[in-house]
């Protein structure tokens, strides 16, 4: 989070100074520096007697100190009134939220007089349902278990967390769905830690990896002597689950034999071991996850209507990554500082412009895995030349053959087919050939075309646009400057 709010005032012009703790703060400010404004996240609730906290407070002066707050918004602001501060951000801070306090920072520094905001409108702001949906928002990340974490910067994923939010104390089944890779394991652990259950065990099973036979007895268990190589009782999945949270991925794939068994124990919690005699009991909250369209699955009847609604209780879906490319930066970033050592070989610590415009051009359709696995790759080979080449041939290879479907199979019919294509049409020649006297640099030519910078890389994406060869482009660019000249 630091890092983002950093190259966001950066990009602005300011000078930021970034300090991992109080103490390293409370160095600073006592040694001469005399910043205009201090972004600092609260401690939590409670605790604002903690010596360092205190010191560094008093270091500062108040009508520089903006709190980041996530916490009990009316306990934070009322705690932080003692010390005289009157700013605040509600957390996921946004571009817009930072651009006017530091607006206000310099009026501060100006001389100016601004009226302090109510004590209470942190609380507000944090007791509303609505969460900021600006696509400039700042990524928020939570850390889950084994090196998992939680990344939402786009309006759809922050309204999955708000919806993860108000299912922690809602102990129903839920459904997951979304294609492959987009991180529906991630968001059962996030139900899961959220949940009134997570003290207890998460247990995760990929109904698909199984047949079966084996199926059953991984669910259920079997006791000893049931069939050959049973020497000994053995619990299923959801006795190791009692009390916790069983993450059934890959629901899809189940048979239809497995799926009347499966649908016997989310109704009443009961089961029978293979070879048991007597039926067990388990309380266990059910999640499913699948990349299959359970439209189509109920429709072809390969999946079972009952279990369907009983699994259905409350539905999140992910959308894939390409609809969410204001997250790939982010996703980038994290997925760098996040390898391990061993394998980024020093050579590079960071993507060029070129790279990242390149990923953020290409379809991802392994989507999250399939950035992961790229990202790795990178790294490791410490050729991103070469990766930029690859995702620049696989966009423009897509691209031709879109073009190549859509002039042979496509035929507009009627006036306003037609008036659409050609308004497509014109709208991309525009922009490529904005890009190419631009030298497809997307910044200049977004400045040209009055759109925004992620608002041309949305067009460019839409209407497939790549670089043409290097020397046509050298030749537009010279008979650009040369009409410049004569005119």
């Amino acid at each position: 989070m630091r890092s983002s709010i950093t190259k966001i005032l950066e990009a602005a012009g300011h000078r930021v100074v970034d300090s991992s703790g109080c103490a390293q703060a409370q160095l600073l400010l006592t040694n001469g520096l005399g910043p205009d404004l201090v972004l600092v996240e609260p401690p939590s609730p409670g605790s604002w007697d903690i010596p360092k906290y205190k010191a560094f407070l008093h270091s500062a002066r108040s009508s520089a100190v903006c709190l980041v707050s996530r916490g009990d918004g009316k306990t934070q602001s009322r705690e932080a009134g003692e010390f005289g501060i009157r700013q605040f951000l509600k957390w996921p801070p946004c571009r817009k939220d930072l651009e006017t306090i530091l607006a206000r920072a310099n009026g501060f520094r100006e001389g100016k007089s601004f009226r302090e905001p109510e004590i209470e409108k942190i609380a507000e702001a944090e007791s509303s349902p609505g969460m900021q949906g600006d696509p400039l928002t700042l990524p928020m990340i939570e850390e889950l278990t084994d090196g998992r974490y939680f990344l939402a910067a786009s309006p759809a994923m922050l309204k999955i967390y708000r919806q993860i939010r108000l299912l922690a104390d809602v102990d129903a089944p839920v459904l997951i769905l979304g294609e492959s890779g987009t991180g529906k394991e991630v968001i059962a652990h996030l139900i899961h830690k959220h949940s009134r259950r997570s003290q207890h065990r998460f247990v995760n099973v990929n109904c698909a990896a199984l047949p079966a036979d084996l199926l059953e007895s991984e669910l259920f268990g079997y006791q000893q002597g049931a069939f050959t190589g049973a020497i000994k009782d053995k619990p299923g999945k959801f006795e190791l689950a009692h009390r916790g949270t069983l993450l059934l991925d890959e629901i899809g794939e189940m048979s239809a034999q497995m799926q009347a068994k499966l649908l016997h124990v989310v109704q009443d919690g009961q089961f029978t071991r293979l070879g048991a005699r007597e039926s067990s009991r388990v309380d266990v909250r059910v999640l499913a996850a699948t990349n299959v369209s359970m439209e189509n699955a109920l429709f072809e009847r390969t999946f079972r209507e009952d279990l369907y609604y009983r699994l259905n209780v409350f539905t999140i879906n992910v959308p894939p990554l390409r609809e969410r490319r204001e997250e790939i930066p982010y996703l980038v970033e994290e997925m760098i500082r996040r390898l391990p050592a061993d394998l980024r070989h020093g050579t590079v610590s960071s993507f060029s412009s070129r790279l990242m415009d390149a990923i953020h051009l290409y379809d991802w359709r392994g989507n999250v895995r399939e950035l992961r696995n790229f990202v790795t790759r990178t790294m490791t080979m410490g050729d991103p030349e070469m990766a930029t080449r690859e995702l620049e041939t696989k966009t423009h290879a897509v691209s031709e053959t879109l073009q190549d479907n859509f002039s042979e199979d496509s035929h507009p019919t009627g006036m306003r087919s037609i008036m659409r294509d050609m308004k497509d049409r014109a709208e991309a020649q525009l922009i490529q050939d904005a890009l190419e006297v631009s030298g497809w640099n997307r910044r200049h030519a977004a400045k040209y075309l009055n759109i925004s910078y992620r608002g041309l890389l949305y067009k460019i994406q839409q209407h497939r646009l790549t670089p043409k060869t290097p020397e046509s482009l050298n030749r537009t660019v010279r008979a650009n400057y040369s009409v410049r000249g004569t005119a």
